[in-house]
């Protein structure tokens, strides 16, 4: 029997998987990639009685591929919170999904855990800019201030650094900063036993710094639009950059654009203020993604002005 641990590699997914497997060891072979490689269950080579643990990965931008893992006889469990489509009714299918906007893979597994490596959790929320509820679920951890200032830094960077068109773009592939964190059961024995923090840290300062200093294309109370030049920094920084937007003007959604040569990339955030509406619009022009966050791998150049129209329409409505 073999073992598949397939997960996002941002903050959600490393620290969702880092809990399942603190408390359910086991030797996996581990299948990730960058922010937006989601299509990932394609490369798993299960066969029947093996066991595949999916996390932070939208199934309905892997249906096919699941459908084929069950058929063969192949367990899956699958912890997510991004639009699923229809979910699967199937005897080897185990389904931990739920798309509440204050909800991340981190916190599901969390709750199937009974808040055993919580954290970690808090951690993995805090990456993925759900700043009230990783409160929230640290409260009974009893942490000062400044200790949990600390867990909200180490969420953001392990996130900022899942961001970029190739893991080349990257400071650390996924599958080695899981690595990395994987034997410290405390989030603050990693950030004192490894380097990853302050190399992390100072790689988003510098990155952010540039981010912040660009002028929006568009901006309005309700909505603004950025554009990020074709470059290694603002490919890492730019869902760093959405997450930052929308602490700064929580009444406020955003979309930030990244230029490749035959297009854009795009991270959109909804207001906090009205947390809805992102994966909606997204997934008219091939993205996907949750209420509050979602993407476009690749959005055309000659369809920029349609989405920045249904952006604002989106976002206006009511």
């Amino acid at each position: 029997m073999a073992y598949y641990d397939v997960f996002n590699g941002d903050a959600d997914g490393i620290c969702a998987l880092h809990q399942l497997r603190l408390a359910q060891p086991a030797a996996s072979t581990l299948i990730t990639g960058v922010k937006r490689d989601i299509t990932l269950l394609d490369r798993v080579v299960a066969k029947a009685g093996d066991e595949v643990t999916v996390l932070d990965i939208a199934l309905d931008k892997n249906r096919a591929a699941l459908d084929a893992l069950l058929d063969r006889g192949v367990r899956v469990g699958y912890f997510d919170h991004h639009y699923p489509g229809a979910i699967p009714e199937h005897a080897n299918f185990a389904a931990h999904i739920d798309r509440a906007p204050d909800v991340c893979t981190s916190l599901l597994v969390d709750r199937f855990l009974q808040g055993k490596h919580r954290p970690w959790a808090v951690v993995g929320a805090f990456g993925d800019n759900l700043r009230e509820a990783a409160v929230r679920a640290a409260a009974p951890l009893r942490l000062s201030p400044e200790r949990l200032d600390t867990l909200r830094e180490l969420g953001e960077c392990l996130n900022y650094n899942a961001y970029g068109e190739t893991v080349a773009d990257l400071h650390y592939p996924p599958d080695e900063l899981y690595r990395l964190v994987q034997p410290h059961a405390d989030p603050f024995a990693f950030i004192a036993g490894e380097d990853v923090f302050r190399c992390l840290r100072e790689g988003y300062a510098g990155d952010i710094e540039q981010a912040r200093a660009l002028r929006p294309e568009i901006a309005t109370d309700i909505c603004a639009v950025y554009v990020l030049p074709d470059a290694p920094w603002s490919r890492r920084v730019s869902g760093s950059f959405g997450n930052d937007l929308a602490q700064a003007w929580p009444q406020r959604a955003h979309a930030i654009l990244t230029r490749r040569p035959d297009g854009y990339t795009v991270s959109v955030r909804a207001s906090l203020a009205a947390p809805a509406g992102a994966d909606e619009l997204c997934l008219r022009f091939g993205g996907g993604g949750r209420k509050i966050a979602a993407g476009i791998n690749l959005l055309p150049t000659d369809r920029l002005e349609e989405f920045v129209t249904q952006f604002r329409a989106v976002f206006t409505r009511g």
